[in-house]
């Protein structure tokens, strides 16, 4: 008998069919979860889907300002009295049948410094770029590794991918995850990244990081079938990439700015030789896109470090 008692809270936005699918996940697991929250920001309200599943007793809360961050805080203050684990899933992820037994057989086990452990995701797309992250430069200027979950000097993550046994990183993907409550003392989501809020769990778990140890757990594992609806069109994504990506460097002293800008550089070279080859639009926007984030960080704010 597990001696934790573990809540989810899960972020949704216009996802019916989402929002269904990872409940019934939650319904199969050998190990149920104790409390599942659903924080809903879209314009069409699925509690309807929600109470579709009594067994896990749902609580519903719902909000006129989406953003992953914000709706996670707002999660954060409907968790239960007793609950010692707080977990955060994507609407688009299925839990494997055991998934939440093994996770919860780690936490059981797990030292004090233990503040945040994330499910084993058993169908990542593969790497993009892979000969040119590999090269040696790209490890020298702080640009790419080929350790997993680590975070560079650049302020760019290595990907942390399937892992065949428990493994400590520098940062966690917030799609399938469980924290320590009490990190949650001292610790929220950054609010300031808004609607998609891309690179928000990378912000949070850094900090987490810095004060706990952060694990992936081999035996908890989960797929992640991205919806259709989320990043938004090329350009769109473009501009917040790099306007996330600088925030995020700016807030952590101890990353290098003009390696992040330089690492920028890369990425956005990348997205442009990908439309011009593959003849993708959207690759085309997102070049256009990082140019758009670029100019807006050049003149809104210079690029010097926050506080």
């Amino acid at each position: 008998m597990t001696r934790n008692k573990l809540a989810f809270i899960i972020a949704t936005k216009d996802r019916l069919n989402e929002i269904r699918r990872v409940l019934e996940s939650l319904c199969a697991q050998s190990r149920k979860p104790d409390q599942v929250i659903v924080v809903d920001g879209g314009l069409n309200p699925v509690e309807a889907a929600v109470m579709e599943f009594p067994e896990l007793s749902p609580t519903y809360l719902k909000t006129s300002k989406p953003s992953a961050a914000r709706q996670r805080n707002l999660g954060l203050s409907a968790v239960d009295d007793g609950i010692t684990l707080v977990g955060f899933l994507d609407d688009d992820v299925v839990l494997d049948h055991e998934a939440v037994k093994e996770m919860m057989t780690f936490w059981d086990e797990a030292p004090v410094q233990i503040g945040g452990a994330a499910f084993n995701l058993a169908n990542h797309p593969s790497l993009q770029a892979k000969h040119l992250k590999a090269l040696p430069i790209s490890k020298r200027m702080g640009l790419y590794s080929h350790e997993k979950g680590r975070v560079l000097p650049s302020g760019f993550q290595t990907m942390i991918g399937w892992i065949s046994k428990n493994s400590y990183v520098d940062w966690l993907c917030s799609g399938a995850v469980v924290w320590r409550r009490t990190v949650f003392d001292a610790f929220r989501f950054d609010e300031w990244f808004q609607g998609y809020s891309y690179l928000e769990d990378l912000d949070f778990s850094y900090r987490v990081g810095r004060s706990f140890r952060l694990a992936v757990v081999s035996g908890a594992r989960y797929y992640h079938f991205p919806a259709l609806m989320g990043r938004g069109s090329g350009r769109v994504f473009g501009k917040r990439e790099v306007l996330n990506r600088i925030y995020f460097v700016r807030k952590n002293r101890e990353l290098s700015l003009p390696k992040c800008v330089l690492a920028l550089g890369v990425r956005m070279g990348m997205s442009l030789a990908a439309g011009i080859r593959g003849g993708k639009p959207y690759d085309l926007l997102r070049t256009w896109g990082n140019l758009q984030g670029i100019f807006l960080a050049m003149t809104k704010g210079p690029f010097r470090r926050l506080g």
